[in-house]
């Protein structure tokens, strides 16, 4: 049954694209911050039309009023803890301060298991820390899939607890990481946080998000 309502989702998903805009830039006024995002498709802004309203922009015009944030984002469509680990390592020399990571939910649907999701989180906390010099990195939470919209009973309980499993090893890593904080991602369950794909952040979720990722950063 699973298998079935699976591939019934992924005939029936709308497939929205990552949104135009920026991907880089400086901007405000302050103390300089150096800021690093990435990340999986919520992290690239998949529901937003632009940039500007994706997760990127409204947290770098939350930042922006406090600090001159000079602002990279990394992140792609179906991008896996793993995917992500091996963009980094070809990426240039630089520094960041600030990292947000926002993974998981490919992790979820591929079905790895807690102890290898844990394990490439580690490896990509070490390569942020010691290849860019990242002093605080913000884990969001893996998403509660059991709540998307577009995912039938009883293929959201069922993704929905293995997120949860992997959730609770990344909160538990991030415990017992120097410079790391695991913020939970909980966004009101209601209809308009969600994207017209029933599976992505809508505009309002991502401002939310937003909004709770610049006061940890604070």
């Amino acid at each position: 049954m699973l298998l079935a309502q699976a591939l019934w989702v992924r005939r029936r998903a709308e497939l929205l694209p990552e949104p135009q805009g920026l991907r880089s830039g400086t901007i405000g006024r302050g103390t300089p911050l150096r800021l690093l995002i990435v990340g999986d498709s919520s992290a690239a802004g998949v529901g937003a039309e632009t940039q500007s309203t994706a997760l990127s922009g409204q947290l770098v015009s939350h930042l922006a009023g406090r600090y001159q944030v000079i602002w990279q984002l990394e992140a792609k469509t179906g991008y896996t803890t793993l995917d992500t680990i091996q963009r980094l390592t070809t990426l240039g020399p630089s520094s960041f301060d600030c990292v947000v990571i926002a993974l998981g939910v490919n992790d979820v649907t591929r079905m790895s298991t807690r102890a290898q999701f844990v394990s490439r989180q580690s490896t990509l906390f070490k390569i942020l820390k010691d290849r860019f010099g990242v002093r605080q990195i913000l884990c969001s939470g893996v998403p509660p899939l059991q709540y998307f919209p577009l995912l039938p009973q009883p293929l959201a309980w069922t993704l929905g607890r293995h997120a949860a499993r992997l959730d609770a090893g990344l909160a538990k890593l991030s415990n017992q990481t120097e410079g790391v904080c695991h913020l939970p991602l909980t966004l009101p369950q209601h209809p308009d946080m969600a994207a017209s794909d029933g599976f992505h952040p809508s505009p309002k979720a991502y401002a939310i998000w937003a909004e709770n990722l610049a006061r940890h950063i604070d």
